[in-house]
């Protein structure tokens, strides 16, 4: 049975900092997932001697570079995007990144071995492809994690995490922010994310 540490870990989705390898441009997709990884082997390995600062700090600019953050945030929100005003746009998308970055920094605090196992093939979804994945633990059963990726100009960005093969990171968190929109507007979801981030960091 999965632990619940360990679907935690899938659902981000988890002397050791090497440096974070620029993408050149048209770099597959595969390949920007599987950097990804490596980063957040890194921040695992280091775990509790780089602490949540740390982790957050060496995940920051992987998760900017693999992830597709201002159009994840403009999917999540919905139709109502066009009805906000562009300053609040612009913090939403920045308490959206922040509360991403620091969800993976939380819950890949640790290493017990675990790998990620990425297939070399791709599987076309429309304009867009598909990554697919396995987060493997030494004692559990593996996790399939897909990641839908869209190219934006010359370069592939993921703009969705499918758990399981099948449950949208994005569809989950709609519903989740949709009540908070409908009470309270895009400031109160702003005030929402810097909530949870700050909690994450404890």
């Amino acid at each position: 049975m999965l632990s619940r540490r360990f679907i935690l870990r899938a659902a981000c989705v988890a002397g050791f900092v090497a440096p974070l390898r620029a993408f050149a441009a048209d770099e597959p997709p595969v390949a920007i997932v599987q950097s990804f990884y490596d980063a957040l082997l890194q921040a695992m390995k280091g775990g509790k001697k780089l602490g949540f600062a740390g982790r957050r700090d060496l995940l920051t600019p992987a998760v900017h570079q693999a992830f597709d953050l201002p159009l994840m945030t403009r999917i999540t929100v919905g139709a109502a995007w066009n009805t906000i005003s562009g300053d609040d746009q612009k913090r939403l998308i920045d308490a959206f990144s922040a509360y991403s970055v620091a969800s993976y920094a939380n819950h890949f605090d640790d290493y017990s071995g675990e790998k990620f196992v990425v297939d070399p093939k791709t599987v076309a979804s429309g304009g867009d492809v598909i990554v697919q994945s396995k987060l493997v633990p030494t004692d559990d059963k593996p996790v399939d994690l897909n990641y839908l990726m869209r190219r934006g100009g010359d370069t592939w960005r993921i703009i969705d995490v499918f758990l399981s093969g099948t449950i949208s990171e994005l569809a989950s968190r709609r519903s989740e922010f949709s009540a908070t929109l409908r009470s309270g507007g895009a400031p109160a979801l702003i005030k929402s994310l810097q909530q949870k981030t700050a909690e994450l960091a404890n």
